[in-house]
């Protein structure tokens, strides 16, 4: 019975240690996904480092890149936390094996003993003709049978649960070497974060000395977001009273989600239900290497007064070269530039529209029907400013945050 409680015991612990070994696994998997997401952050921060237009670019990145990192430290923590609950698991089951494997070498030394003793008496088979009947003499015959069966069986418990210890304490050599690393890994990654810290000081610090520069280079980001933003509107305004007058036209069967809106066929509301219908799942406006360095909405840098920006969408910095690409199927609604900036690009689907803007080559046109993740520009690179997309969504005349849309 002792040995069935082991037994069960050690196959409960088995079920707790693989569990505590996936749970290891996944966060190990976050671990070297957010180092990655870091890295790429890394090289993207030495890209801002050239010029005032690229220093609140520059600032969100570094504030970015703390944050990841605290991240970071919490699933290294948590490793830690989860490797030391392996640890204590399997010297937990390294003493179970040896205490069972001692009682196993403790009775197979007693039947040993007591096989030498039996050498010394009557033949065995003395011991079976001795039987009072057949049927005693039978009985004995198996006794003695499955007497020399356990003896041998026991031998092989033995050997086999010595190699189960051998390897169990490899194991155990194993985690805590992998702890060991972790450890070391956390100790690196805390220094790290206090560098990261002083950058982010280091970056304020400059922001306030340069404070006139940076205050004209923000009234003139807002300046041609305005601008832009009177050109989508018009652009829309324009665009619904055509679909109004065209349904109109064709006696058309149309429906419009708001008052003022599109008028709406049927295929088109179609592709406006399945654009909704995939918020959270919509691929990303370009491939390769980037990051968001300004996200929609009204943002303030720290304790920098003179940094209050407001962003109808978000911008995403990449390397050069890279092209801006459709987010999902619709047709291209204009294509237009405004005065002093690159070109920019209007989609719609349905009734949800996307911008892409600051392209310094085009690949459609107006009217194209266009499918999702087809290249559709190329993303402007400015010496100074680097190659960064900026992307909007709106539903109707309604601008919406992208982030939330988009599939991270």
């Amino acid at each position: 019975m002792k040995n069935i409680g082991v037994i069960l015991f050690l196959l409960l612990l088995s079920g707790t240690l693989a569990a505590k070994s996936t749970q290891t696994q996944n966060l190990k998997q976050q671990r070297k996904a957010l180092q990655t997401e870091i890295e790429k952050n890394n090289q993207l921060i030495a890209e801002n480092n050239r010029s005032i237009k690229l220093s609140l670019n520059r600032l969100n990145l570094i504030i970015e890149q703390i944050e990841m990192r605290k991240k970071l430290l919490l699933i290294l923590e948590e490793e830690i936390t989860n490797i030391n609950g392996e640890i204590r698991l399997n010297e937990h089951a390294v003493e179970k094996l040896e205490q069972n494997l001692q009682t196993k070498k403790e009775q197979y030394m007693t039947a040993v003993r007591q096989l030498y003793k039996q050498k010394n008496k009557p033949d065995q088979w003395l011991f079976v003709l001795s039987a009072d009947n057949p049927s005693q003499a039978f009985r004995r015959m198996l006794y003695l049978k499955e007497y020399s069966n356990w003896r041998h069986n026991q031998a092989g418990e033995i050997i086999a649960q010595q190699q189960e210890l051998n390897a169990k304490k490899e194991i155990l050599l194993s985690v805590k070497n992998e702890n060991q690393t972790i450890l070391e890994l956390k100790r690196q990654e805390e220094n790290q974060l206090q560098t990261e810290e002083k950058k982010h000081q280091t970056q304020v610090d400059q922001l306030k000395k340069n404070s006139k520069q940076l205050k004209a280079e923000i009234d003139k980001k807002k300046k041609q977001a305005a601008a832009l933003d009177r050109e989508i509107a018009r652009i829309i305004k324009a665009e619904i009273e055509k679909s109004a007058k065209a349904a109109k036209a064709a006696k058309k069967d149309t429906k419009t989600e708001s008052k003022g809106g599109f008028a709406l066929t049927r295929e088109e509301q179609a592709l406006a239900a399945s654009f909704g219908a995939n918020k959270g799942k919509i691929p990303f406006p370009l491939k390769g290497n980037y990051r968001i360095v300004n996200r929609f909405g009204e943002h303030q840098y720290g304790n920098l007064r003179q940094t209050k920006t407001d962003n109808n969408g978000i911008d995403i910095q990449t390397s050069a070269g890279n092209t801006a690409k459709v987010v999902f199927e619709g047709v291209v609604m204009d294509v237009f530039r405004v005065p002093g900036e690159q070109l920019s690009v209007l989609v719609r689907h349905g009734s949800y529209i996307t911008l892409y803007s600051n392209l310094s080559q085009i690949l459609v046109k107006k009217g194209d029907t266009v499918k999702t993740n087809q290249e559709i520009g190329r993303i402007y690179t400015d010496p100074s400013a680097g190659t960064i997309l900026h992307f909007e969504l709106w539903k109707e005349k309604t601008r919406l945050n992208p982030e939330s849309w988009l599939n991270k």
